[in-house]
This record gives structure tokens, C-alpha cells and sequence, in this order.
């Protein structure tokens, strides 16, 4: 029974480190091509620790079978996530003005003539497009995936207690 337990935790920390990352992407994604939201540069920079989460998150129910190498995933996974999080942190602080920004800013991506790229518009990473209850969605990004990775991290940290002989 307390074998279970432990294995539960497991459990639960790879489900969220696959389930976490799926849905920030699924809403930035989502954000994007039906909400219309045009990302800047870091907000792509997010999207990639995520995505690698996602990858890390699958190779530990792959090897579910080793737990020690599972649990390694789920680590690296949360890692990622953290990743993800402090970029958000970073972008966040950018849109408050907090830090100095990156010094370019991006748009949408290519086009096959200079006036395709021309009618593109011009992201700036220090403008907020979307806020929800005062927060950025880069700050949004930051909590979530923070405070996620550190509850994988704490799940996967928990190891079945041996029971102890009376």
C-alpha cells in the first residue's frame, strides 16, 4: 500500500509534466492563430523549453518500466518547464519595464517578397497585447510553469517509504 503511494506520485509528477506544457502551448498557440495575438521574439523562446518538455515528459512514460530512469525524465522535464518559466519572468519583467529588453524587435516570420515582409507587423517584446487580471500572458507563463515544475520536481523527489518491521 505504501509502495502505491509513492508510484502514485510518480504518477501524478509525469502526468503534469506532460499535461503542463500541452496546455501553455495549446494557449499560445490557440492565442495565436484564433485569437489573433502575434507573438515577438520571447514569446517563441517560451514555447521551446515547453516543447522539450513535452519530449522529456514522453520518453518517461516511454521507460516507464525503469522508474530511476523515468523519474531522470520527469526531472529533466521539470527543468525545462522551470526554463520556460524564468524566461517568463524575464519577459514579464521587460513589459514592466522592469529589465532592459532584447534591442530588436520581430515579426510573424517570413514571406517569399520584401513586401510580404514589410506588411508583416513589428512585435515589440515590451508591449503587453493580452493581460488577463493585470497579468501578461508571459507572466501567466512564468507562475504556471514555476510553480509546476517545482510540484514535479517535489513529486518526483518521493520515494515509496520501506515499511518498518515491528
Amino acid at each position: 500500500m505504501v509502495a502505491a503511494r509513492g508510484s502514485g506520485a510518480l504518477a501524478l509528477a509525469k502526468a503534469l509534466a506532460l499535461l503542463v506544457p500541452a496546455a501553455l502551448l495549446a494557449g499560445a498557440y490557440g492565442s495565436q492563430y484564433w485569437g489573433g495575438l502575434v507573438p515577438c521574439e520571447m514569446c517563441y523562446w517560451q514555447r521551446w523549453p515547453h516543447m522539450a518538455a513535452l519530449a522529456l515528459a514522453i520518453a518517461a512514460y516511454a521507460f516507464a518500466g525503469m522508474p530511476d530512469r523515468g523519474r531522470s525524465f520527469v526531472w529533466l522535464a521539470a527543468l525545462a518547464i522551470l526554463i520556460s518559466g524564468g524566461i517568463g519572468v524575464w519577459h514579464a519583467g521587460i513589459e514592466a519595464g522592469y529589465f532592459g529588453g532584447i534591442t530588436t524587435c520581430s515579426s510573424t516570420g517570413g514571406g517569399s517578397s520584401l513586401e510580404e515582409i514589410m506588411a508583416r507587423p513589428m512585435i515589440r517584446c515590451d508591449e503587453i497585447q493580452f493581460s488577463f487580471l493585470g497579468i501578461s500572458m508571459a507572466g501567466w507563463n512564468a507562475v504556471i510553469s514555476i510553480s509546476a515544475a517545482l510540484v514535479i520536481a517535489w513529486l518526483s523527489l518521493k520515494r515509496p517509504r520501506n515499511p518498518v518491521a515491528a
